[in-house]
């Protein structure tokens, strides 16, 4: 069934969400979100964590309020969390010291739903997500797949309108989230269950492409639709045939394509640019993947996706670290190393350690800033306090600490500067303070901008 014509079940524009830092600074995660999700449709989002994902789902199911825009529920302004609709979370969130039945029945019992109806529809929900016969066990004894169940169980006992799910199966293993998608995708195309729309926020393409009518992707700071793209092939879907492999291939491109936006060509960076989370070590062990035979420097993202076994979301940060290093290049869908990103996969370790610094006083203003800070102070050494304190004009108290101890990990890596861990001073390396003292040469990065 195609949703486009169907009635608007959710309807937002213009939806935009501030928080306030603890330093009383304002941050928008959301800004002019423009979102309709119609009767008979799934839809997937899709973009990197921190893009306010979840935020945009919590303010659809009502548990927060959105600063500016409307957010209609088929028509109706949304004051609170509305009782048409029911979230699933990616941590199982059950009660430990309750029973699957127990813990299905919750909604019910805060809805006062009267006992004996309450037991029935929670014992018709258990069967229908197949947890028949687990009604009286606690949620230690269930298997990671069979908890996620007893989540989507308390989710459908309430016949929600809508179903948000947030990630629900990005904490499973492959074959026990392919069985519970199948499963569920089973249940709404054979309107087994009452609900008329389900929005789907995914880290992984293959199942957003999967399961989706449609797939809408998500860009950061902040975080708003950049692109819409409709599937129209029948469910279920065979992920082996060439057109499904054709989309997958354009929601890479377009994937990667946002992830650039954000420091599009061209666009200087800043110091509060959001270091990717990837470590000195994975990027360099992806750069080695993509250097060797089969891919030869070019690899197709979603075939080194197969290749890496590691989530979409690990391999976007993986991405992004390369391309703003210039390492490699990204282009519809595909990988290319850059004539360095070669030579870096080429070289011994010393040679990666002096690459990779050079690169990265050339391409992160943070790490030219931290290096000419150690380098002017007499000691050669600083807080950390200190750089923090720079980034937070930037970002979020808890963004900027993962910034500048990623920030730490690569410059690490690259000799550009130590990091004591006990008493949380940046310094330059020994050797180098050694040169300085006596006047030997000069550190390569010395003469950084």
């Amino acid at each position: 069934m195609n949703g486009h014509h169907g009635t608007a079940l959710l309807d937002l524009s213009g939806v935009k969400k501030t928080f306030r830092t603890p330093d009383h600074k304002e941050r928008t995660v959301l800004e002019g979100v423009d979102f309709r999700l119609a009767e008979g449709e799934i839809v997937a989002l899709l973009g990197k964590s921190g893009s306010g994902k979840s935020t945009l789902l919590r303010i659809m199911a009502g548990l927060i309020r959105a600063n500016g825009g409307t957010v209609l529920y088929r028509g109706q302004p949304m004051t609170g969390p509305a009782r048409g609709i029911s979230m699933v979370f990616q941590s199982f969130a059950l009660f430990p010291w309750l029973t699957v039945q127990e813990n299905v029945e919750l909604g019910l019992e805060a809805q006062k739903v009267p006992r004996a109806e309450r037991e029935d529809r929670a014992q018709e929900a258990i069967e229908l997500i197949g947890l028949g016969g687990f009604e009286g066990a606690y949620p230690k004894e269930l298997s990671g797949g069979m908890r996620q169940r007893v989540g989507f169980a308390r989710a459908l006992v309430m016949r929600p309108d809508v179903l948000l799910l947030d990630e629900p199966f990005s904490a499973l293993d492959v074959l026990t989230s392919e069985t519970l998608r199948g499963d569920l995708l089973e249940l709404w195309d054979e309107r087994r269950i009452p609900t008329k729309g389900i929005l789907l926020v995914s880290h992984n393409i293959e199942e957003a492409v999967s399961m989706a009518d449609r797939i809408l992707i998500f860009s950061s700071d902040p975080g708003r639709v950049r692109a819409d793209i409709p599937i129209t092939l029948a469910r279920p879907r065979d992920t082996e045939s060439a057109v499904f492999r054709q989309i997958v291939d354009e929601v890479y491109g377009l994937m990667t394509a946002v992830a650039r936006t954000g420091t599009a060509a061209g666009e200087a960076i800043t110091i509060g640019y959001r270091l990717p989370d990837a470590s000195p070590g994975k990027l360099a062990s992806l750069l080695e993947t993509v250097a060797e035979p089969p891919f030869n420097g070019h690899a197709d993202l979603p075939a080194l996706a197969e290749v890496t076994e590691l989530p979409d979301d690990a391999l976007f940060h993986l991405y992004e670290g390369l391309r703003v290093l210039g390492f490699a290049r990204l282009a519809a869908g595909d990988i290319f190393l850059t004539p360095s990103g070669r030579a870096f996969a080429e070289a011994d370790n010393d040679d990666r350690k002096e690459m990779f610094a050079e690169h990265l006083v050339r391409s992160i203003p943070l790490a030219a800033h931290i290096r000419r800070v150690l380098e002017e102070r007499r000691g050669h050494r600083a807080p950390e306090e200190r750089f923090l304190q720079e980034l937070q004009d930037y970002l979020t108290g808890d963004e900027a600490e993962r910034v500048l101890e990623m920030m730490i990990a690569w410059g690490r890596y690259g000799d550009l500067f130590d990091y004591d861990y006990n008493t949380g001073l940046l310094e330059l390396p020994e050797d180098e303070e050694e040169d300085e003292e006596g006047d030997g040469e000069k550190p390569p990065a010395a003469d950084a901008g």
